[in-house]
């Protein structure tokens, strides 16, 4: 064909180096195992990720003050809020997959998904 040249060793080397780099870009985002059980915080336009068997204390900011989110011994709970009526505190630990909390006035939003480890039993079903 007139017009196109041939493929030389470094344009073969440069190519293997981008599929190469591409390869290990993906297993270094998507490496992890899926089902490994992560606690999202939500709160006013901000996500925070973090393993189930994290320990952590995270301040998370709201309209109405801080709220404090304690994340240890692979369970999650609202350790405090500036909230009146505290329904958010008192909801108390969450540990499985699709368990969450919220506190509403704040804005703050605490679930867990993934399945983790041996919690896999329902808790309940909903028809």
């Amino acid at each position: 064909m007139k017009g196109t040249l041939p493929l030389k060793p470094l344009d073969f080397a440069a190519i293997l180096f981008s599929a190469a780099l591409t390869v290990f870009s993906a297993f270094m985002v998507y490496g992890r195992p899926r089902d490994a059980a992560q606690v999202f915080i939500q709160g006013e336009g901000r996500t925070w990720v973090f393993p189930s068997d994290a320990e952590e204390t995270v301040s998370i900011p709201g309209p109405v003050g801080d709220t404090v989110v304690e994340i240890s011994g692979g369970r999650s709970r609202i350790l405090s809020s500036p909230c009146n009526n505290q329904i958010c505190v008192a909801a108390g630990h969450i540990h499985r997959q699709g368990q969450w909390v919220a506190c509403l006035p704040n804005k703050v939003f605490l679930y867990i998904e993934g399945t983790g480890d041996e919690n896999t039993e329902l808790d309940s079903i909903a028809w």
